[in-house]
């Protein structure tokens, strides 16, 4: 039996987007994103909001790109409510997608130099690890904070070669 409650032609197009970018189109998939999110506009649902821009993040070609997307994801989750995401899947939680939104805007400060935010953001992201299950999400998210921490402490801006997308400059 699926999980998801209600078909979304918005998610769909949101998510065949994302597979383009993974199977290594960026380019078509940011278009894609970008074409639906001037569709979703600045005050429509937030779940579509922020799925694409935490999606939208991993595409693109520099840090600070990436950090103005994922800034608007973390924006719309605030927006978001447990009863409008299980609208689209029955087991999601919005307190569990802070973790993984913290996370990528410490990498992005961190790619940026700017290591103080970083911390502030990776200190928010251990705030709320508690939302996450002992599962193989919950796992990566945990590595990755791991990696992301050691690269602050080192004062590195290289790409984490784990960093999802295909750009190196990322």
């Amino acid at each position: 039996m699926s999980k998801t409650i209600s078909p979304d032609e918005t998610m769909d197009a949101i998510m065949q987007a994302v597979t383009l970018g993974r199977d290594g189109d960026t380019e078509r998939a940011r278009t894609v994103l970008t074409e639906i999110w001037e569709s979703i506009g600045p005050q429509g649902d937030p779940l579509h909001r922020c799925t694409l821009a935490h999606f939208m993040a991993d595409l693109q070609p520099d840090a600070a790109q990436a950090l103005a997307w994922d800034v608007r994801a973390l924006d719309a989750a605030a927006s978001l409510t447990n009863e409008r995401a299980q609208q689209h899947h029955s087991t999601l939680d919005v307190a569990g997608f802070y973790p993984s939104l913290h996370l990528n805007l410490a990498d992005n400060y961190r790619q940026l130099g700017s290591f103080e935010a970083a911390q502030r953001e990776i200190d928010s992201t251990r705030a709320c690890l508690h939302t996450l299950g002992d599962d193989p999400y919950g796992e990566t998210i945990r590595t990755v904070l791991d990696e992301v921490e050691s690269a602050i402490h080192a004062r590195s801006t290289v790409r984490r070669e784990s960093a999802p997308g295909t750009s190196p400059a990322r």
